[in-house]
């Protein structure tokens, strides 16, 4: 089963990504960085997520992103789902923060369960289909609105979006154009999806350019 191994986002200054990421959120090993001046413009069309376990994790490490230069899209708050915020990387990459719990059970801590990728795309039916051929399965799917796959072995969950939907909850306009400046780096060899999201043959994970 193909799987995603490492997230790479093009940046401006890798110097100044790579202390933002290991300050705000202390990733490593799931996250590659690699300058890039590819002309973007609004939104790019994905977030990027880290669910943790209670609502004091969420505001330790949404503190942690404001601290080191990231800028708040949506404050930390309860919602039907749970708690969660979002900011925007120095970079320009979007990062939600959330939780399912209603209240801590513990000191806050900053780790997190799941580090998830939400592709925003035009058509849901039709990137799933695609993405199945590529050899993912299918682990949770909402009709014509999300689709979650199967992590496998891989450190990184993948799940697609209505672009709109998915500017909406992060808080931002859906137009947009250029660059992603994203790579996918996954076990199931080259290719571009629909929206030009591009997949690579997967790196040694690193927080190196």
């Amino acid at each position: 089963m193909a799987s995603i191994e490492t997230v790479t986002l093009e940046v401006a200054d890798t110097t100044a990504a790579r202390h933002f990421y290991t300050t705000a959120f202390g990733l490593d090993a799931r996250l590659r960085l690699r300058a890039a001046q590819a002309p973007t413009t609004g939104f790019r069309g994905h977030t990027l997520s880290l669910t943790v376990s209670q609502p004091a994790d969420v505001d330790l490490l949404v503190g942690a992103a404001l601290d080191a230069g990231a800028t708040s899209l949506k404050p930390a708050t309860k919602s039907f789902w749970g708690y969660g915020g979002v900011v925007r990387a120095p970079d320009g990459a979007i990062w939600k923060v959330a939780t399912s719990a209603k209240k801590d059970t513990g000191p806050a801590t900053r780790d997190f369960d799941a580090f998830v990728l939400l592709l925003g795309v035009r058509d849901i039916a039709a990137s799933k289909r695609f993405y199945l051929d590529q050899g993912l399965t299918v682990a949770k799917s909402f009709g014509p609105m999300y689709v979650e796959f199967a992590v496998g072995d891989g450190p990184v969950k993948l799940a697609l979006y209505r672009r709109r939907a998915l500017a909406k909850d992060v808080g931002v306009t859906p137009e947009g154009t250029g660059s992603h400046r994203i790579a996918l780096g996954g076990t199931g060899g080259a290719f571009t999806d629909p929206d030009g999201f591009a997949w690579e043959e997967a790196a040694t994970p690193s927080l190196t350019a």
